[in-house]
């Protein structure tokens, strides 16, 4: 039996993804969530079930994915984001996996949302010295408060996506649309009136110990499934090893802990938004 302190009531109530649909069976597969034991199995094409102990939880199928959350009063409520892009015919679906990290979701969550480390992590593909700047951008929040959003943001990138042919000045907008899943809209090199849209969807497993689930909904009929998952989680696995690396483990709410700079403003709205909306899990004690 999991022995933790319960996690806060914002967090609690959120939908989480446990897995990929396609590689679940109807053995069971057994996985953490805000340290509760949960269990998972494939029940049909597009059906599957969730149980904590005894109980049933909810459970719906969505973008690739099982979700669930562990509040079921929560269930006749639309937490899983809304993507409207996902609707769209031309787009693929591209579900990446899942992959460990051991760090907080608030960590993996705030990685996302740089652009700053592009250069230095990502060299020759997100970014590339000298173009190492941040130019100013825009911070609103929609949806009455309950989403924030990124706008204006551009990067030079030597190769954004697979299928781009030489370097882009991309634009990117960025949505933080629940405390542990956020979302970006760059440019799609071969479609500039569109955007490509790539999410990244947390499963914050223990405080400590988390499981990222990568989707992309690509303007891309020409690249292979495979080569497509491999360079998104070729990026994941670079920021993998810094996330993990990062001290303290947990996530300070309180901006003046850490010296923040014009390319964190993201940063700092998304810890002052937590801390508005009293999300802890995974944020250092006393922030």
């Amino acid at each position: 039996m999991i022995s933790a302190p319960p996690a806060d009531a914002v967090s609690t109530r959120q939908w989480y993804p446990l897995g990929m649909v396609e590689t679940l069976t109807t053995d069971v597969t057994e996985t953490l969530l805000l340290d509760r034991l949960l269990r998972l199995r494939r029940t049909g094409d597009n059906e599957a079930q969730v149980t904590e102990g005894k109980r049933a939880l909810p459970c719906v199928i969505r973008y690739g994915y099982v979700w669930t959350t562990l509040d079921p009063d929560e269930m006749s409520r639309s937490h899983v984001p809304v993507i409207e892009e996902a609707d769209e015919p031309d787009r693929r679906l591209v579900c990446c996996g899942s992959i460990t990290v051991h760090a907080s979701g608030l960590r993996v969550v705030e990685n996302f949302l740089d652009m700053a480390h592009f250069p230095f992590v990502h060299t020759g593909i997100l970014g590339a010295e000298p173009h190492t700047e941040v130019e100013r951008y825009t911070i609103e929040t929609r949806e009455a408060g309950q989403e924030i959003w990124a706008t204006d943001c551009r990067f030079f990138q030597p190769q954004g996506a697979l299928c781009a042919d030489g370097g882009l000045l991309t634009e990117y907008v960025y949505r933080i649309a629940a405390p542990f899943s956020t979302l970006l809209y760059k440019t799609n090199p071969n479609t500039p009136s569109r955007k490509d849209v790539i999410a990244l969807f947390v499963q914050p497993m223990t405080r400590a110990i988390c499981r990222a689930h990568p989707v992309m909904f690509l303007l891309d009929d020409g690249s292979a499934l495979d080569a497509l998952v491999e360079f998104q989680q070729m990026i994941f696995l670079q920021d993998r090893s810094i996330l993990e690396n990062q001290r303290p483990v947990a996530m300070p709410l309180d901006a003046s802990t850490e010296i923040p700079t014009l390319a964190d403003r993201s940063s700092i709205a998304y810890r002052r938004w937590l801390k508005a909306q009293g999300v802890t899990y995974g944020a250092a004690q006393g922030a």
